[in-house]
Order: structure tokens, then C-alpha cells, then sequence
């Protein structure tokens, strides 16, 4: 099972292209680490993958079904996708959050199943504190969790994350990162994520996408990928790339 994009292209106007002539395929079970700078298409990439934005042209396959011919509940069955941003406004206490998680499968009549996999998710999410509290009331940190929280319960086949540690302190940057992975490796769920810190990205990501300009700059597994001379290139800085502990290290040096 695996999802493969073939020749993906989206413009916001005919003359303002994003992202142009995107093709790969993402393995079930694979995390996928999506690396550029700002601006380079990123978001809207996983936006185009999940359905919210409809490409101008190429095509988004998951077992042979075309995901851009399904309906977003059919969607939700197969993607969970969790924003870099949420608003404010969201007034439910975190367990009802996270039983959202379940609306593609019922019509807003939880069953006893239902609020077994949600209070799961809350445990393992080490959200049990928060269970009854209003999200509005969460820092940033904490309300990310949550909404990571919802989109495990989802129980689908790829989760795809926007920057999911952008508001973390270390210590949560790891229990997140940590969490996903082993999610992924107990229920062969395939992650997609953008990410900015390329150290995080080589521990925990298997496969990279840099994108610059608009097009795939490099791509393939990461430890090929994370090179001094694509990471230079990419993002125009100087590195010192090392390896140590079967994985790239990346220290940024101080010069341009």
C-alpha cells in the first residue's frame, strides 16, 4: 500500500505556480519529512495531497483510488491532517476534541467504541489532566498535542502534520516526535510532516522532499539526502555536516 503523486502542479493564478511537476511515492509505513524555505510550497504541497486545495494538474493516488474523485469524508477515512495553526475560537474541553476524531465514522452518535479509542489516544498522548478542559484554555504546546490527540483517533492511514513541533518546548519536540514514530510503526501508518529543524528531520524521518523553486530539489531516503552540498544549496547557508550514531548531524556555521 503506498500513496503516489504523479506530476502534482498548483498556482494560486495561472501565472503564479507553487509547486510544479511533483511526482513520488510515500510507502506505508514511511515518514516523510518535508524540508525548504519559507515560501517554497510546503503547506501548500500536503494541502494539495489531502484535498483541501484541487491541483491544476497531476493526480493523488492511494491503493489505486484516486483521492481527488472521494468525498472529504472518505478522505478523513484515509488522511488526517493537522495545521500548523488553530483558531482561538474552538470552545470543546479536550476529550470531545479528540472523540472529533471519530466523526468519519458515525453521525455524531458516539459509541462506546468510539470513546474507547478517544480516551486511548488521551492516555497516550499523556493528556489525561486536560481531559475536561476547554482547549481555548491550553498553551500552545499543550493544544497541539490535542489536535495530534484527534487525528490519531481518526485511525488513519497517513497522518500529514505542519510543522507539528513549531510551538514546542525540547522536551515535548521529542515526546511528539517520538509518539508519531511509534504510531507509525505499530499501525504501519505512513507520516507525512514540513519541518524546519534538519537534526529532528534525520532522527526521526526515513525519507525526504526538499523543495526550492518551485520543483523537488532533492528526494529519497534521508540519509542520502541530508547532505552538506543539498542542504547548502537549498537554503543558500554553510553547514558542517557530520555522522554520528547512524544518522547526519547538522551544525549551521556562522558565516553566509
Amino acid at each position: 500500500m503506498s500513496l503516489k503523486v504523479k506530476d502534482l502542479s498548483f498556482g494560486y493564478t495561472p501565472e503564479n505556480k507553487i509547486i510544479e511537476h511533483v511526482t513520488l511515492d510515500v510507502e506505508q509505513g514511511d515518514c516523510l519529512g518535508i524540508l525548504g524555505p519559507n515560501g517554497t510550497g510546503k503547506t501548500t504541497f500536503i494541502k494539495c495531497i489531502n484535498g483541501i486545495y484541487k491541483p491544476d494538474k497531476g493526480e493523488v493516488f492511494y491503493e489505486g483510488k484516486n483521492l481527488h474523485t472521494l468525498s472529504q469524508k472518505e478522505i478523513a477515512k484515509i488522511i488526517a491532517y493537522v495545521p500548523q495553526y488553530f483558531p482561538n475560537s474552538f470552545a470543546l474541553n479536550v476529550i470531545d476534541t479528540i472523540m472529533m476524531g471519530r466523526l468519519p465514522y458515525t453521525n455524531n452518535n458516539f459509541s462506546k467504541y468510539d470513546e474507547e479509542i478517544a480516551f486511548d489516544v488521551l492516555k497516550k498522548m499523556n493528556l489525561e489532566k486536560f481531559a475536561f478542559r476547554n482547549v481555548n484554555e491550553l498553551s500552545g504546546g499543550e493544544r497541539q498535542r490535542v489536535f495530534i490527540a484527534r487525528a490519531m483517533a481518526q485511525q488513519p492511514k497517513i497522518i500529514i502534520l505542519d510543522e507539528p513541533t513549531s510551538s514546542l518546548d525540547l522536551h515535548n519536540q521529542l515526546f511528539i516526535l517520538h509518539m508519531i514514530s511509534q504510531l507509525a510503526e505499530e499501525n504501519n501508518i505512513s507520516i507525512i510532516m514540513t519541518i524546519h529543524d534538519l537534526n529532528l528531520a534525520s532522527m526521526f524521518c526515513n525519507k525526504i522532499l526538499m523543495f526550492k523553486n518551485k520543483l523537488i530539489f532533492a528526494y529519497g531516503e534521508a540519509q542520502n539526502v541530508l547532505t552538506k552540498k543539498n542542504i547548502d544549496g537549498m537554503y543558500n547557508v554553510k553547514t558542517d555536516v557530520t555522522m554520528a550514531d547512524g544518522r547526519k548531524h547538522v551544525r549551521l556555521l556562522k558565516e553566509l
